[in-house]
C-alpha cells in the first residue's frame, strides 16, 4: 500500500528529539524504498521528507549509529 503522507525531516528530527544534520548523515543512505524521499518546491528548494515506513527505518539506523 502506498503511503498517504510524508513528514519533513525537521518534523521528524522534532519528533525523535534528534539534530537535523544528524539525520540528513543517516538519510544519505536511505533509498526512496527505505522511505526516504527528496520533496522540490519553487526557486529549486527541496528538503528530505520521510513516509512513516521511512521513520521506523531511520529509528532503527540512530540505535544502529548511537555513539
Amino acid at each position: 500500500m502506498a503511503p498517504s503522507y510524508v513528514m519533513t525531516i525537521i518534523r521528524v528530527a522534532e519528533m525523535l528529539g534528534e539534530d537535523e544534520d544528524r539525520l540528513q548523515d543517516l538519510a544519505m543512505d536511505m533509498d526512496p524504498e527505505d522511505g526516504c524521499l527528496s520533496v522540490y518546491g519553487t526557486n529549486n528548494l527541496s528538503t528530505t521528507a520521510f513516509t512513516p515506513a521511512g521513520i521506523e527505518f531511520l529509528r532503527q539506523l540512530i540505535l544502529d549509529h548511537k555513539p
